[in-house]
């Protein structure tokens, strides 16, 4: 008996700007082609905690949040690596604020597979599994796939 799919037709990928996350997009572009499903990107980003100290509300400054503009780098600088000047048909990045590990988890309830990379920019160097991909991949609502970088 055929049931109707509960989650959308979309691969998520996490994007930070790492090499680990770009080799997580290109796993993910590889696997959305085969599987004839949409693919988006996603970065996110915090307000800068000197916001925060000062309790500065959201939308007082009419620029745009300097962590907002370096999100949107990291995915286009990544799309860019990957892709080159012909981007893969159906793909969707989209920058969300927050933190990232919660954002993906959520975004995994809608999707048919969450891929994250190994580690990413931050944190301690010596850590196999970054704290983001550690919590995405163990909290995913959907299956996960772990992506590790040739070092």
């Amino acid at each position: 008996m055929n049931t109707p799919s509960t989650h959308a037709d979309r691969i998520v990928v996490g994007i930070d700007g790492s090499d680990h996350s770009t080799h997580a997009l290109r796993a993910a572009a590889g696997l959305a082609s085969a599987l004839n499903l949409r693919l988006e990107a996603l970065t996110c980003w915090n307000r800068s905690e000197i916001y925060l100290a000062a309790q500065i509300p959201a939308g007082v400054f009419a620029e745009i949040d300097p962590r907002e503009a370096e999100a949107a780098r990291f995915v286009e600088d990544a799309v860019e690596r990957v892709f080159g000047l012909e981007r893969l048909r159906g793909l969707i990045t989209d920058i969300r604020h927050g933190h990232p590990a919660q954002i993906l988890v959520q975004e995994s309830a809608n999707a048919r597979l969450l891929v994250v990379g190994r580690r990413g920019r931050g944190g301690s160097r010596g850590l196999r599994l970054g704290s983001v991909s550690f919590v995405s991949i163990a909290h995913a609502r959907c299956p996960a796939l772990l992506v590790s970088s040739q070092e």
